[in-house]
């Protein structure tokens, strides 16, 4: 949802610090939860503000949802146009590395995200989480059909049950870097420098390599 012209017409750094001050109170406590008068407290603006900029509390998470996604869009344009000469398995690993990075970098979006994925009350949420996943699988897809298109690939290969499974498996991966609970004491929590860079080229290798003779 776009915020009207008013919004758009702030200085970038005032923008920057409501967005950040909004992203930090809905990652923190969910949509539900989330206190707009905290948001203008610590920005030092008038509650009216937010209003005028966004029209109500559902309008401004979706703006800030929607900014999110922006910056994770972003990085896998990087990541696809980066590794274009290259075989399937490192723009795999380069992917899975940009999540990584990003989530480092952007912890509060992730946190943000977590959320959403768990909080029921969130308005247009399953549109939303509709729209990240079509994203991912479209993303995924067209790496598959250029190295099927180069040879990579078996000709049997289902591309859209291997992009599901892909991203699920590196959704998954994500989630266990940064919460323990998603771990299953795999040792992937928290695993960072050669150990993290280990464990990407080794899920990146099963997935292409299947687990049959």
């Amino acid at each position: 949802m776009a915020p009207n012209a008013t919004f758009l017409n702030l200085p970038e750094e005032k923008k920057r610090r409501i967005e950040g001050a909004a992203a930090d109170e809905f990652s923190d406590k969910g949509y539900t939860s989330a206190s707009i008068n905290a948001i203008v407290s610590r920005v030092g603006i008038a509650k009216g503000s937010i209003f005028q900029y966004f029209g109500d509390k559902k309008g401004l998470f979706l703006f800030i949802f929607g900014e999110s996604v922006k910056k994770v869009k972003a990085y896998l344009k990087e990541v696809r146009e980066a590794t274009t000469d290259a075989p399937l398995a490192m723009r795999l690993e380069e992917t899975l590395r940009a999540g990584v990075h990003f989530t480092q970098r952007h912890p509060i979006i992730y946190r943000l995200y977590m959320r959403t994925l768990a909080e029921k009350e969130i308005p247009f949420r399953a549109e939303i989480l509709t729209s990240i996943r079509r994203y991912s699988l479209e993303y995924l897809n067209d790496l598959l059909e250029t190295a099927r298109d180069r040879g990579e690939l078996r000709d049997d290969v289902d591309l859209e049950a291997a992009s599901f499974i892909i991203d699920a498996t590196m959704d998954r991966f994500l989630a266990a870097l940064t919460l323990p609970h998603m771990d299953g004491d795999r040792g992937i929590y928290k695993a960072d420098g050669e150990d993290l860079d280990r464990r990407i080229k080794t899920l990146c290798h099963t997935l292409l390599a299947g687990v049959t003779p």
